[in-house]
């Protein structure tokens, strides 16, 4: 009996199916990591799998097997190493390769509607795979003598010109558009929150009659429709920087720059590290400003000359578009690929294809997804801002890029560099340790200081007295007036939090979640930033049907708006967060611009508090330093401190020095001393102290188990009761402390009732033991949704 296909599915049921090796094409052309079509069910509808194995066991007597239908490319899209990065993070998450797969892949790589190219005499054919499914043995086999031939090709899903048109908005809202014009506003909605899709996709999501809306729109130019390449100005998400700007903290693309002492002696052992035979993993320490941009590029440049190519990552889309830029200035001449959510799905899959042909060394930039990226060659993997928690996924796919950079370079025996000014506590306590070898960046290049931080009292602040004190207002003015630049955190997006009903004091929540909806005066709704739930306003109360609201709280729209009145006249202020840099572009025309001078104040959420370089910024203000502080989540005192460390780090860069007025109302909480000196030193040891009582990581190991069902489920209840009795009796015969069940600190999302519980142990093989228990006896009917997520980041 012959040998079968093992193929894994890339879309549901998600399976790892058996499939015979057709007859009407040759026996070995079949490979491990090439994308194949097969048909699935009794209706032979098509699906794409990759090739597992090639020789997987035959089929026991009497079970019949279909065929696999047609290879999706002639040569494997991916490699045996790339594979057994699948085959582990199903292991470790309990997942099947194929939903690991359908995670990773690019949309286009993953759907079934391909057509083949027929070539040869008279005019070339196209057939859609679905035909040839239906055609007879003997049409089949001519088309397969075709192909080896090599007269038949497989057209990308993009080949459509419907697919390769995309639409893009222009211009941030409001948009002038009539309130009546609902089919308009729902499609430059759609287009706001996705950015550049293709028209295909827009009317899929928004009707066929959304087709009208669009070409209305396109006319007035409020929405860009072209193909890709012609949408340059619109799409691009990282533009190149004009001849004349040099790229800040990366000194080294000047070729009369020379490193540090520190910086060097980091850079040789790394290269020390990754000559030698075996894996490594380092970690860079060095404050804001010490420059290890520098040491990543000159890294970069070594490990190109030996031949092996190198990924950058950062844990946002601006960081990674500032290396781009730095690595371009630094390694002329080198192929260099950028990687990012934000791209469209055309721009993410060309790059995916064009890593998977290659066979030569080169450099890839990007976020954490990049890390799937099938680059040949691979020897050093660097994480800038390793402790950011953008690092980790949540969703869908649960991971921690960490982990992931870490086998890939197991795999290669390469080098992984994480680098930080405020390292994760588990890896400082690694290094500490002397598992994980550490190189400091103690002093700013240049002979810069770090600023001079200062706690504002701000308990007797009222609402109506604005979100910023006197005194961080003055320091403000007196900044502006001396022709000096200042950045303010505010990590609470949109005008105002919640919108208070003045008629009968009810707040304005999402039906879906509870929780409270934002106003976004721009855009004239009500959101709600975790189900995506929008309404226009103004709106109806739902309790007493009344109009009169008040906003309540402040959120960096409203900051920016209250600045512009406050400021002396001609005082320039801009934004940075999600809002203000939804367009392609936006985010990198904000910062050039700030970094230009041509606006003295920047105002932003988290995105503005790490990696950006500002000489002229010698004033940091933290709008509100409590916020996240007390969340209930182990880790919020560390993220409290990195981020306002961090934030602290984009005053006095330059010749000035720097100051940070940082607003709070517990003055006396642990962590502001540390903050003031910027003493990550003395956090770490107060914060691991802590850790170690109360037996949170890196003592123990932490999973979250999450449980959702609908709000109407009947026996919703009765089966946390079942599951948590079932956790805890298989935790006590595994070593797993269980915790819970207990309401999710965010109860009601989506519709959904929420819960979770917290399993700690010594291995994480035990905690998935538990899990897989729980999973195997809660209801099969989609209504109970359990998942695992192992060494969380959100606590939520």
């Amino acid at each position: 009996m012959s040998t079968l296909l093992s193929i894994a599915l890339l879309s549901p049921p998600f399976a790892n199916l058996s499939y015979a090796r057709p007859a009407w094409l040759p026996a070995d052309l079949w490979k491990t990591g090439m994308r194949v079509a097969v048909p699935l069910g009794k209706s032979g509808g098509l699906r794409v799998g990759v090739v597992m194995d090639v020789q997987a066991p035959a089929a026991p007597a009497g079970i019949e097997v279909k065929e696999a239908l047609w290879p999706l490319e002639r040569q494997p899209l991916l490699t045996p190493e790339y594979l057994e990065m699948v085959r582990q993070l199903a292991v470790r998450h309990l997942l099947t390769p194929g939903e690991v797969l359908g995670s990773l892949l690019p949309a286009g790589l993953r759907t079934s509607q391909i057509r083949l190219r027929v070539l040869g005499s008279g005019k070339p054919r196209t057939l859609y795979l679905k035909d040839v499914g239906k055609a007879s043995l003997v049409e089949r086999s001519i088309l397969g003598d075709a192909w080896s031939a090599g007269n038949v090709e497989v057209l990308d899903a993009g080949f459509d010109a419907e697919v390769q048109e995309v639409c893009v908005v222009t211009q941030d809202p409001p948009w002038p558009v009539r309130p009546s014009a609902k089919r308009q506003i729902e499609v430059l909605e759609y287009l706001w929150e996705n950015g550049a899709v293709s028209r295909k996709t827009v009317l899929s999501q928004c009707g066929a009659q959304a087709g009208q809306a669009l070409n209305a729109l396109a006319e007035r130019g409020l929405v860009a429709v072209g193909a890709l390449e012609s949408l340059a100005g619109w799409a691009c998400s990282c533009p190149m920087p004009d001849a004349e700007e040099s790229e800040p903290d990366g000194p080294a693309h000047d070729a009369g720059f020379q490193l540090t002492q520190a910086q060097q002696e980091a850079v040789d052992g790394f290269v020390d590290a990754l000559d030698a035979t075996c894996p490594e993993t380092r970690l860079l320490y060095g404050i804001t400003g010490s420059g290890k941009t520098a040491v990543y590029l000159e890294l970069a440049a070594r490990t190109l000359q030996r031949g092996r190519s190198v990924m950058l990552l950062a844990p946002e889309v601006a960081l990674a578009c500032k290396l781009e830029r730095a690595a371009r200035s630094a390694l002329t001449g080198t192929d260099i690929f950028l990687f990012h959510g934000y791209q469209t799905a055309a721009e993410r899959e060309k790059t995916f294809r064009a890593l998977a042909g290659r066979d030569s060394h080169c450099v890839i930039v990007g976020t954490r997804s990049a890390l799937f990226l099938p680059v040949p060659k691979l020897g050093t993997i660097v994480l800038d801002e390793e402790h950011d928690g953008s690092f980790k996924q949540d969703e869908r796919l649960v991971y921690q890029a960490k982990e992931v950079a870490h086998f890939r370079m197991q795999q290669v025996n390469g080098l992984l560099v994480l680098g930080s000014a405020t390292p994760d506590i588990k890896t400082y306590h690694a290094a500490r340790g002397g598992r994980i070898p550490l190189a400091r960046l103690a002093d700013r290049v240049g002979g810069g200081t770090l600023p001079d931080v200062e706690l504002i009292d701000i308990k007797g602040l009222s609402p109506s007295d604005g979100l910023l004190a006197a005194s961080s207002l003055t320091a403000l003015k007196e900044t502006v007036s001396r022709g000096e630049q200042a950045v303010i955190l505010l990590n609470r997006r949109g005008y105002a939090p919640l919108m208070y009903c003045l008629d009968c004091g009810t707040v304005a929540r999402c039906p879906h979640c509870e929780i409270g909806l934002t106003y976004h005066k721009g855009r004239e709704r009500l959101i709600c930033h975790y189900c995506g739930f929008a309404t226009p306003y103004p709106v109806t109360c739902s309790s007493c049907k009344g109009l009169h609201y008040l906003p309540m709280g402040e959120g960096t729209e409203k900051l920016e708006e209250g600045l512009i009145h406050e400021l002396p006249p001609g005082t320039k202020v801009l934004r940075l967060d999600r809002d203000s840099t939804r367009r392609p572009g936006r985010m990198e025309a904000i910062l050039d611009a700030f970094g230009r001078g041509e606006a003295q104040v920047l105002v932003g959420t988290q995105m503005l508090s790490k990696g950006h370089h500002f000489p002229n910024v010698t004033l940091a203000i933290i709008a509100d330093g409590d916020l996240g502080l007390n969340l209930p989540d182990y880790r919020a005192a560390e993220r409290t401190f990195q981020l306002l460390v961090q934030a602290s780090g984009r005053a006095g860069r330059g010749e000035k020095r720097g100051r940070v007025f940082i607003q709070t109302r517990d003055p006396a909480h642990y962590c502001w001393e540390f903050v003031r000196n910027a003493d990550y030193d003395g956090f770490f040891e107060e914060e691991i102290r802590r850790r170690e009582r109360r037996r949170y990581p890196p003592f123990v190991k932490l999973a979250l188990v999450r449980a959702s069902f609908p709000t109407d489920w009947a026996q919703g209840a009765e089966w946390m009761e079942s599951l948590t009795a079932l956790a805890r009796e298989k935790g006590r015969a595994a070593g797993v402390l269980v915790l819970g069940h207990t309401p999710s600190p965010l109860p009601l999302l989506r519709g959904r009732k929420r819960f979770q519980w917290a399993f700690k142990a010594q291995e994480w093989t035990s905690i998935r033991a538990v899990f897989h228990e729980m999973r195997q006896a809660a209801p099969r009917d989609g209504k109970m949704r359990l998942s695992l997520d192992i060494d969380p980041v959100n606590m939520l």
